[in-house]
């Protein structure tokens, strides 16, 4: 009985683990953003990119409609085409770390992902300049060491609560509705506007999508935003409930 009960608790712990490491949700390793806090705010964000495809047809559709988002670059396919990176810098968008190569962070060596981040981060700042200081780990994979890293370095690790799972063939319909059965207000949505492995994607199925989620949630009355500032609408509604009063604790 002794040996199922601590084999049971074994498989249990193993689950945890496991979820732990790739729930885009998940706090248990460590902090890291995943909704803001305000319900009338929509966040857009694309990984993988810069992409020749489809960056700049998405830049024509986000400017269309006035919308900022939040890009996560891979630092080889900034090295390869710096020029669209600036134009994502130059329309105003926010431009977040998302390593030099894309490696599964569960298998990585803390020093190849100090490596991974820093060369990243001097490629996007010799093409772009001044950027945000935020982090999306490849695949939304971690685990406690990485997520301590990251933190040590600056970083704010940035996740989402929405998967458009458009990062493989599919449709701007399936695309869409999959973000309609999951938005509830304050989300951070997970999009691609490139690939992790080859430059040239097809995103097109990402850039109509966009188009179409904007006129539908600007006509329900949300605001589109970009991380930094869905972080700093959640920290000052943070601040507000420490100073509220009988906030502090009787002792």
């Amino acid at each position: 009985m002794l040996g199922w009960l601590t084999g049971a608790a074994l498989l249990g712990g193993a689950g945890a683990y496991s979820y732990a490491a790739i729930a885009p949700q998940s706090q248990l390793f460590g902090a890291s953003f995943a909704r803001g806090a305000d319900p009338r705010q929509l966040a857009l964000t694309y990984d993988d990119g810069p992409n020749d495809s489809c960056t700049q047809s998405l830049l024509d559709v986000l400017s269309k409609y006035g919308v900022k988002a939040t890009f996560f670059l891979i630092g080889r396919h900034v090295r390869s085409r710096p020029d669209i990176a600036r134009q994502i810098a130059e329309a105003g968008h926010a431009i977040g770390n998302h390593t030099y190569s894309h490696p599964n962070l569960i298998f990585t060596s803390l020093r190849k992902l100090r490596r991974e981040l820093e060369i990243c981060e001097r490629v996007l700042t010799e093409s772009i300049g001044e950027h945000a200081r935020l982090f999306r780990p490849p695949f939304g994979a971690k685990r406690p060491a990485v997520m301590r890293t990251i933190h040590s370095m600056g970083f704010k690790p940035i996740k989402w609560s929405v998967t458009c799972y458009d990062w493989k063939p599919t449709t701007a319909d399936r695309v869409e509705q999959h973000a309609v059965r999951q938005i509830r207000g304050g989300d951070l949505i997970l999009m691609h506007d490139g690939d992790h492995n080859h430059m040239g994607a097809d995103r097109s199925h990402t850039v109509e999508a966009t188009d179409r989620l904007i006129r539908r949630y600007h006509d329900q009355g949300y605001e589109f935003v970009t991380i930094p500032e869905m972080m700093k609408g959640k920290e000052e509604q943070d601040r507000g409930k420490d100073a509220a009063p009988g906030a502090a604790t009787q002792v």
